[in-house]
């Protein structure tokens, strides 16, 4: 499809000379001989860029762009100054304008500008798709209690710089929980890097968060610089860090206590300015008394903790989860749009989803690609194991309403007892007659966020 061209100037020569060579370049070309005339266009035609002399009769060139970015005109403008204007033209660039060109013309760096503009507009709806789809890619798919209490802590820690500790089991999310919190903070602007503790080894992990300097250890060729420091303004989320070793905790913990990191080999000390959001699938206390993680790590880490739930306490989120992927993966593959029957859906709400969201991302891609037709049915979903089976699926149903139930008697218990202790954990852990530390871990188990204030409640303060 050719670009459009529409030239505003009061001048039929150069009228009749730009759209000549414009249309030569390939481009459909639309010209008027004033402002209000221009406007009038607009208002039943698109154009990809404009041509706008500044000196016309009527409005001039500057309150007709002006009226134009009024409207919304997102097109890209290119002034025409006539001789002395360049005033005019610095100020039309101010209220949004691409470029300017002088008169008398050059139609050769005319050509040459309405190309770059086009190319500027271009970047601009691609990066605007781009930014569009890593927004949707962000998106915390979900409707129930969990996914708002959990969207209600991402939304009160994003703003802060507070460190944030996630804990869930594999494949329900925690990436995409600390993606958002830097996409909602105030370092959306910079880096975001990711460090996986449990896919580096040992001996190269410390080069990996600290870099190195050149000849530090074999086959350090050049100086490196590490991911603290790469994350310098922005935010490092260290993924599974249970899985990290003592010795390297050590300087972790150092390197949060100072900011500041050492290059391996190096006596260079780099301040750095960076957040640091870690995720475990462990429970780190376990692994605290178990000698195996540092408790003075757990505590600057666990500035603010956040639980993401698993998949099967999440039940009604699933038909939600499985559209979200469907049109993910048709987006990416070019395929039709596909629906659950109920069958189907009825196979996905009552599997057990060891592996997670991730699990059901993995089983709805399969899914898309595989079935031929536009309706997935539960004959598809056998994969599963018993998923065709009426009577083992109703077992499964009877089993998981009584969990459901004892969950939901449990949530509802728990949020009484603390509504009547007016939010405070110790005094609810009294009245409960279990220790603060297991209504901590049962709150987060059933996706109950602590009060705010929480952690100075022990006398109600």
């Amino acid at each position: 499809m050719k670009a459009s061209v529409l030239i505003v100037d009061d001048e039929p020569g150069v009228r009749a000379a730009l759209a000549g060579v414009l249309r030569d370049e390939g481009y459909e070309v639309d010209a008027v001989d004033s402002g209000e005339a221009g406007l009038d266009r607009l208002t039943r035609a698109a154009y990809d860029v404009i041509l706008l002399d500044i000196w016309l009769p009527g409005i001039d060139g500057l309150t007709t762009l002006q009226r134009m970015r009024d409207r919304q005109v997102d097109a890209p403008v290119v002034m025409i100054s006539g001789h002395g204007n360049i005033e005019s033209a610095v100020k039309a660039i101010k209220i949004g304008a691409f470029d300017f060109v002088e008169k008398p013309l050059s139609l050769e760096k005319t050509v040459l500008v309405v190309s770059n503009a086009l190319r500027q507009q271009r970047l601009e709806v691609e990066n605007r798709a781009l930014r569009a789809r890593v927004d949707q890619d962000l998106k915390m798919v979900g409707e129930g209690y969990a996914m708002s209490q959990l969207r209600e802590q991402v939304a009160m820690a994003a703003p802060t710089n507070g460190r944030v500790l996630i804990s869930g089991g594999n494949g329900t999310g925690k990436e995409l929980v600390a993606r958002s919190i830097h996409a909602l903070s105030r370092r959306r602007g910079g880096p975001f890097v990711e460090v996986n503790c449990a896919a580096i080894p040992e001996e190269l992990i410390e080069s990996e968060l600290f870099g190195h300097v050149r000849g530090a250890f074999t086959g350090a060729v050049s100086d490196r610089r590490g991911k603290f420091e790469l994350a310098d303004g922005g935010t490092i989320f260290l993924d599974e860090i249970g899985d990290m070793s003592l010795k390297t905790q050590a300087k972790v913990l150092r390197a949060l206590q100072e900011q500041i990191v050492e290059p391996v080999g190096g006596a260079a000390r780099i301040r750095v300015d960076t957040r640091v959001l870690a995720a475990t699938n462990k429970d780190l206390t376990e692994e605290i008394k178990a000698g195996r993680f540092r408790e003075d790590l757990y505590f600057r880490l666990n500035v603010i903790p956040i639980f993401v739930p698993p998949l099967r306490d999440r039940q009604e989120d699933i038909p939600l989860l499985s559209e979200h992927f469907m049109r993910l993966f048709a987006r990416e593959y070019g395929r039709r749009f596909k629906s659950l029957d109920p069958s189907a859906a009825a196979v996905l709400a009552h599997y057990g989803w060891p592996g997670n969201v991730r699990e059901l991302r993995n089983v709805i891609e399969r899914l898309m690609i595989m079935v031929p037709g536009e309706v997935i049915t539960a004959q598809d979903l056998a994969f599963l194991g018993g998923g065709v089976r009426p009577a083992p699926a109703e077992a499964v149903e009877e089993i998981r309403q009584l969990h459901d139930a004892r969950d939901a008697f449990e949530r509802d218990y728990i949020l009484k007892a603390l509504a009547r202790q007016q939010g405070n954990i110790s005094r609810t852990a009294e009245a409960l007659g279990v220790e603060r530390s297991n209504l901590y871990r049962k709150m987060r188990a059933l996706g109950i966020a602590a009060p705010r204030g929480s952690e100075r409640d022990e006398d109600g303060g």
